[in-house]
């Protein structure tokens, strides 16, 4: 199938006609696909030393370790027993990753199509142990102008394009294939031995862009429009449930209170998790259309909205929701932001991370009064996305992950910082 692009880097039509009907031809630029094999794919998995930083996406926390995940490429470990002084300890290479989730020493990460269960019980031996094949929809890198030529399933994942320029006749092309989220990949433009282990207990913590997670026994994952469910209770040995359809453009997930609240373009998504292996629906608050991540703690929940590009065309803002009633969500309070993506909430101190304008801490005690209540605000940060962890504040952004230590409100202190490489 072909996909005509909204943007044509060259447009010309030439109208020429037949005894049956006009022709339409095109000279326009055209993308045509490059591929992995899938026997590639599945004999890629490689643990390496340590890579420097260049495309950060997702990260997770656990124990004393950071997973940053390099965007489509892999994951960085790193060492941060002491958030002073972080460790980027080795890299796992895994084709085709965007997210992670933990269960114990049993790591849960994408690869293109395929999920795969990694054992990282011992930091120097890091493992893969399972692989489930085509458990997600076939998807496509994004490209910035021209049409999509033929793709050959066959022929394995589509990893990237070689660029040309092509005229022919353009009638009947429609758009089939779902693409990489393009939010997460238009943000970033850009060896040693250990003694101490993850621990085989409980789950760690993703930021607010997550679209995995653990809970009890099941890990959910999201893949634009449905929630896929998978049995975790052998760790080690996944099993798929079921796909439960929820919205088109779907995006985060965040677990709380036994509840799963599902950030979309369109809305927010409540489900029940008091029984973790059938999710159930409870409600809906629809805003217009933006990309938004949700944050919960206590009575409300906590949504950016970023207009602009392709998440929509209204303004960027934070909406502050009541669900105390939890069937029927209400709309607060809102606030201006500039291009905010990422957030955390910690005990009434909500962190928002504004994009270029930078990373915006708040005390939220009054959902009516937090613009008034800015505790501090870091200008120089271009934030994607924060974990909140008691004391220490990590943050990921454009030029790298940031650790702060807010113990004291009053006096929050930068305590270490991990740079990205640009060559």
């Amino acid at each position: 199938m072909k996909k005509v692009s909204i943007l044509l880097l060259t447009l010309v039509l030439i109208a020429g006609f037949s005894s049956c009907s006009d022709r339409i031809e095109e000279t326009y630029t055209v993308n045509t696909p490059e591929y992995l094999s899938y026997e590639d794919l599945r004999s890629s998995f490689a643990l390496k030393s340590a890579e420097a930083i260049r495309q950060p996406g997702k990260f997770y926390f656990k124990d004393d370790f950071i997973f940053i995940n390099e965007y489509q490429k892999g994951i960085h470990v790193v060492n941060n027993a002491d958030p002073s002084n972080p460790e980027v300890l080795s890299f796992i290479e895994i084709p085709g990753n965007v997210d992670m989730a933990i269960k114990g020493d049993k790591l849960y990460a994408d690869s293109y199509i395929d999920l795969l269960t990694i054992d990282i019980s011992d930091m120097n031996n890091i493992m893969e142990v399972d692989r489930d094949t085509n458990v997600f929809p076939y998807i496509i890198p994004e490209y910035e102008v021209g049409i999509l030529d033929d793709i050959d399933q066959a022929r394995g994942v589509v990893t990237g394009y070689k660029v040309t320029e092509k005229t022919e006749d353009v009638s009947g092309d429609s758009d089939e294939y779902r693409h990489f989220p393009r939010w997460e990949s238009s943000f970033f433009l850009m060896d040693g031995a250990l003694a101490s282990n993850v621990s085989n207990t409980g789950t760690g913590q993703g930021g607010s862009m997550a679209r995995f997670t653990v809970y009890g026994d099941y890990l959910y994952a999201i893949d634009k429009a449905s929630l896929n469910l998978f049995d975790v209770s052998d760790a080690a040995n996944p099993e798929y449930s079921k796909r439960i359809p929820v919205s088109w453009e779907i995006e985060t997930l965040f677990p709380y209170n036994q509840m799963l609240f599902i950030g979309a373009r369109s809305g927010m998504f409540v489900y029940s998790l008091q029984d973790p292996s059938s999710p159930q629906f409870i409600s809906q608050f629809r805003h217009a259309s933006a990309c938004d991540p949700v944050v919960v703690e206590g009575d409300y929940a906590y949504v950016t909205l970023r207009g602009g590009n392709l998440c929509g065309a209204i303004e960027s803002q934070l909406e502050v929701i009541d669900i105390s009633v939890i069937e029927y969500p209400e709309l607060l309070e809102t606030y201006p932001m500039t291009e905010p993506y990422g957030l955390g909430i910690e005990n009434e101190v909500l962190f928002v991370c504004d994009g270029k304008a930078g990373l915006k801490i708040y005390h939220a005690n009054d959902p009516y009064a937090i613009d008034e209540n800015l505790i501090a605000h870091y200008k120089d940060i271009d934030a994607y996305d924060v974990i909140p962890l008691g004391e220490v504040l990590l943050v990921i952004g454009k030029d790298g992950l940031y650790q702060y230590d807010y113990s004291s409100l009053e006096d929050i202190q930068r305590l270490s910082y991990l740079p990205v490489y640009d060559n």
